[in-house]
């Protein structure tokens, strides 16, 4: 049995003194799924709460954020923490919607076990099969629970037979809804109790307590037997014990004392997953749950550490979970509140912090990932805010357990637990924490790339400076947000994972900084280059009294190969170009390709890949200058180009798609419709395959939104730049026409 917990006195948060009396446990699943009220169930159930709140009202522990209020779903995850039996659960509250991934992942990263909580009136969506089948990567320990019982449309039996067509055989239910018939047909009931399959003992509730508990009415006899046999079969199969399962079809009665002992080893090591029916509005199978939580699954010293550096990057032996040991921490979230300031929520690996300690704070994800955390786009340098490599001593501040906006206080905090820290003004999400004699660095864990756009302003230009600050802060908060400077398009550009997760930035932005924005067409960075030879004249003279100006110069140019850049070449004889004005024509030369040539004055796309060749001219003793012959040089070039014609590149990026192979069709005809050419495919997996392709940057502007439709949230896509092409002419006509 595990240690057991203190609670030094009556409304405060559960403490655990051993990593083993602690149980980290994150609620994933589907939007809509009821995690949320599921948590308000079993903090009601373990005496934390009086009653539950509720989504609809806005009043729950985990929902507590305005956006979250006012949306009524989840943006971020968020921690309640209880003690059952001598046991401290954290229950880490996920978002189910797929554009608030970075929190799921985080949630993952400091859990120890999953519960996959799926609805009885719905589907279960691709996401969640995904999902599934990374746990199972990494052998991290699941159960899944049915919920929504007394749904109109609940139907307890269709729900578990899509699970265990989704996640496998091992998935086999401990208990049986009481009302197992009318749950099973197409009116949801009252779900007054469940049924025990081991102990086929019949457990009732009421006014969401557990009362009473008697043997199963004799027409639950088939659906028991039928399902308990399966139960005691799957748990034998995954005994240590390879004599039980002889003796179980030699017709033994296994004693149930041993099938439980099996049934928790098999679900500590991530072999067997038990399904629980739960009803959050009327209680029934919170408590069932609890036991599932703290008898079967692991506590902290059972789950292996991520992998652990130095900050120079040396490899560093992997530490036990254990108090005494040296520090190693993760921040896996941060947040700014406007009254406790910015608040880190810490996984702790090894160790025990205590209030006012020195902390070292190590960000080293480019170390291990490169850049800032993803793939640049394009081959120019851009400037993007957020998780740049850092090492600093802090002192922290406070540590409590967060219980919704309430911060209840901890003495200290162990290994294998998690808390929230003050004033660690400098810490990001995925910062490690160690002692400031020994640094340490985990390695970060993996964070899928943004890839929606979004380029805004702010509404008023005296808030620039503020929208800066903002985006910098919200940037180092969230993994999944890059904020991009492009030098040539001179947009500010968000980079989001959907149209809900850029809606919580604008509004963080609003609400906590008070910075209005507006969003402005993207503007993809184009280029223009020349499509063949010609020759320029450039005259610039001018004589308004006193000191004049004047400079002539005649250049040639001429297209070269994609990539070879800007070529100057002076050819002049007879010294008709002085030589220290030569210099000057080709820094004029490059000031107008910098401005573009189209329409003539420019049009804000720089030209590249030409070869430019002076070599003709004319000087004033008296009047030529560095000036003039810039801007002759200037002139000469958009001459040039008026007698030739400018061509656009744009920018095409590599794309790697994986679908379902049941989507494989409609994505590689929808790249074809993006002008994309599909340049080969591979499995991935029993049923997944890569499309690679080529498409234009333009055609990828809102990708990841018609990606989602189209492969049902099944999809994914990474990106890379590839090269700049010529743009079809009938594209280019509408860039010509805008400019």
């Amino acid at each position: 049995m595990a240690d057991k917990t203190t609670t030094s006195q009556a409304g405060a948060a559960p403490t655990a003194d051993s990593p083993a009396a602690i149980r980290n446990v994150v609620l994933v699943g589907p939007s809509g799924g009821g995690k949320t009220t599921l948590v308000e169930a079993l903090l009601v159930a373990a005496g934390v709460l009086n009653r539950p709140g509720s989504v609809v009202d806005g009043t729950t522990v985990c929902d507590c954020d305005e956006a979250e209020i006012s949306q009524q779903r989840s943006v971020g995850l968020a921690l309640a923490s209880l003690e059952h039996d001598g046991v401290k659960v954290n229950l880490i509250d996920t978002p189910g919607y797929a554009d608030f991934v970075g929190e799921l992942r985080a949630g993952l990263r400091a859990a120890d076990c999953a519960l996959f909580v799926i609805a009885s009136n719905e589907e279960i969506d691709e996401p969640t099969k995904s999902l599934w089948l990374e746990c199972s990567q990494v052998g991290m320990p699941r159960a899944v629970l049915i919920t929504k019982l007394d749904h109109a449309r609940a139907n307890y039996e269709n729900t578990l037979t899509a699970a265990q067509q989704a996640f496998g055989d091992k998935v086999l239910p401990l208990y049986l809804p009481a009302d197992f018939g009318s749950i099973a047909g197409t009116a949801g009931g009252p779900c007054t109790g469940l049924i025990g399959l081991l102990s086929q003992t019949h457990f009732e509730y009421a006014d969401g307590k557990r009362t009473t508990s008697h043997e199963p009415d004799a027409s639950y006899g088939d659906a028991i037997e039928e399902m308990r046999g399966n139960l005691i079969e799957g748990i034998i199969e995954e005994s240590e014990d390879e004599t039980l399962m002889e003796r179980y079809l030699g017709g033994e009665e296994i004693d149930q004392s041993v099938l439980i002992e099996d049934l928790e080893k098999a679900v500590a090591r991530g072999s067997f997953f038990p399904v629980v029916p739960v009803c959050s509005t009327t209680g029934v199978g919170t408590l069932e749950l609890l036991e599932v939580i703290t008898s079967g699954f692991p506590s902290p010293p059972e789950h292996q550490l991520p992998e652990v550096f130095t900050p120079q990057g040396k490899s560093r032996n992997s530490l036990p979970c254990d108090p005494a040991g040296p520090l190693l921490a993760e921040v896996v979230k941060t947040t700014s509140d406007p009254y406790l300031g910015r608040v880190s929520l810490v996984r702790v690996f090894s160790g025990t912090i205590s209030p006012d300690a020195t902390v070292h704070v190590s960000g080293h994800f480019s170390s291990f990932y490169g850049g800032n955390g993803s793939s640049p786009t394009h081959a120019d340098q851009r400037w993007t805010a957020g998780h740049a490599d850092h090492d600093e001593d802090e002192r922290i501040g406070t540590l409590s357990f967060p219980l919704g906006k309430q911060q209840r206080p901890a003495p200290q905090v162990v290994a294998g637990d998690i808390c929230a820290i003050g004033r660690l003004s400098r810490a990001e999400t995925g910062d490690t924490l160690s002692a400031k004699a020994e640094p340490l660095v985990l390695k970060p864990w993996t964070m899928p790339e943004p890839l929606l756009p979004m380029a805004i302003q702010p509404h008023a230009k005296t808030d620039e400076d503020k929208l800066a600050v903002g985006l910098q802060r919200l940037a180092a908060e969230d993994p999944t947000l890059r904020i991009e400077q492009n030098p040539e398009t001179h947009q500010i550009v968000l980079w989001t994972m959907g149209e809900a997760h850029s809606g919580v930035v604008l509004d963080a932005l609003a609400r906590r900084y008070g910075v209005a924005v507006d969003t402005v067409e993207l503007r993809v960075p184009l280029r223009e280059t020349l499509g063949g030879k010609a020759k320029g004249h450039g005259r610039h003279v001018k004589q308004s009294g006193g000191h004049g100006q004047f400079a002539v110069c005649d250049i040639e140019v001429e297209p070269l190969p994609e990539g070879s850049g800007f070529e100057f070449v002076d050819k002049v004889v007879g010294g008709s170009v002085p030589r220290q004005f030569i210099p000057s024509v080709e820094k004029g030369v490059r000031a107008q390709m910098e401005k573009g040539l189209l329409n003539g004055a420019g049009s804000g796309y720089p030209v590249v890949d030409i070869r430019v060749t002076l070599f003709d001219g004319k000087a004033h003793s008296v009047d030529s200058s560095d000036f003039a012959f810039q801007m002759a040089g200037g002139l000469a070039l958009r001459e040039a180009a008026s007698a030739t014609k400018v061509n656009l590149l744009e920018p095409v990026d590599e794309v790697s798609v994986v679908v379902p192979d049941d989507f494989v069709g409609a994505v590689m005809s929808d790249l074809a419709g993006r002008r994309g050419r599909v340049v080969g495919t591979d499995k991935v997996g029993e049923d997944r395959t890569v499309v690679k392709a080529e498409i234009p940057e333009v055609e990828l502007t809102r990708y990841a939104i018609d990606l989602r439709s189209l492969a049902h949230g099944a999809g994914s896509f990474t990106r890379s730049f590839a090269r700049y092409e010529p743009m079809p002419e009938q594209a280019a006509a509408k860039v010509r026409a805008s400019v």
